[in-house]
């Protein structure tokens, strides 16, 4: 059994992969926790598991964070409920499709989840945490908001969204106590495959476990990492990448266009 003193995790589209490994983790940890997915068969099933391995409690909440009501719903427990430490958000969607097939009211629906849900839910959270100066928040992106040619379009969108964003929060909650790190899964055997119709991606030699992402995640976050990726070998890559980026940052700042446009000056 575990001794609980790490008050309240919440994990969003916890039923399944990611979500589930997270909520097994994060109750052996010591969190108490509550479960959100639309799924609330599967959210029960976790539950009564955790709590007979554990003895955290555990609270299941069947929601669809594509609903207003079900989302303005759980962005009340996220303001109210004191003894949340967590939040992780990883109830997301996700497509392979081009532009020419995809419909574009599914990709709208993605946005939803993937981009505003998770948006309101951190802005329903950040603020309660800087109030007591503690608090760590967890969104779950994807290396493909880097390597955007991979995959549908809208869906590396929504995921380099999620890295920005913790970027900025990084900078807006630094000096407030407030954790944040943006994890970036590569391939990783859970359902999405099988929902966007590539099962077979499950079985590839490069494709990884949910256990190992969400372990490594999680050895991240205790080294103090802001942006974790798991699949990648040598953290140097990824440490010269953002090097690069910031880098061009003062570049920006010019009244006149480039030489190479060839306007007059």
């Amino acid at each position: 059994m575990t001794s609980t003193n790490k008050g309240t995790a919440v994990v969003t589209g916890a039923s399944t992969g990611i979500g589930a490994v997270y909520a097994d983790r994060l109750a052996k940890r010591g969190y108490d926790l509550i479960l959100v997915a639309r799924n609330i068969d599967r959210l029960n099933t976790l539950a009564e598991r955790l709590t007979k391995e554990t003895g955290v409690k555990v609270t299941s909440i069947g929601a669809d964070l594509n609903d207003k009501k079900a989302l303005g719903e759980l962005e009340k427990i996220l303001k109210e409920h004191k003894d949340i430490t967590m939040l992780v958000n990883n109830a997301g969607i996700g497509s392979v499709a081009s532009i020419l097939d995809a419909d574009v009211d599914e990709m709208t629906a993605m946005i939803d989840l993937n981009i505003t849900a998770l948006t309101r839910l951190t802005y329903a959270i950040a603020p309660v945490f800087a109030a007591k100066g503690s608090g760590t928040i967890i969104n779950i992106a994807s290396v493909v908001g880097i390597a955007i040619e991979l995959l549908n379009g809208v869906y590396s969108a929504s995921k380099s969204y999620v890295l920005s964003f913790g970027h900025s929060l990084q900078k807006d909650l630094a000096d407030k106590g407030v954790r944040i790190q943006t994890v970036l899964p590569g391939g990783t055997a859970t359902e999405f495959w099988d929902v966007a119709g590539y099962a077979k991606v499950k079985e590839a030699p490069t494709t990884m476990s949910a256990e190992d992402l969400v372990d490594a995640a999680l050895a991240g976050l205790d080294n103090g990492e802001l942006v974790t990726i798991p699949p990648l070998q040598d953290n140097q890559d990824w440490e010269q990448w953002e090097t690069a980026r910031r880098a061009l940052t003062p570049k920006f700042a010019n009244a006149k266009p480039g030489s190479r446009y060839g306007l007059a000056s």
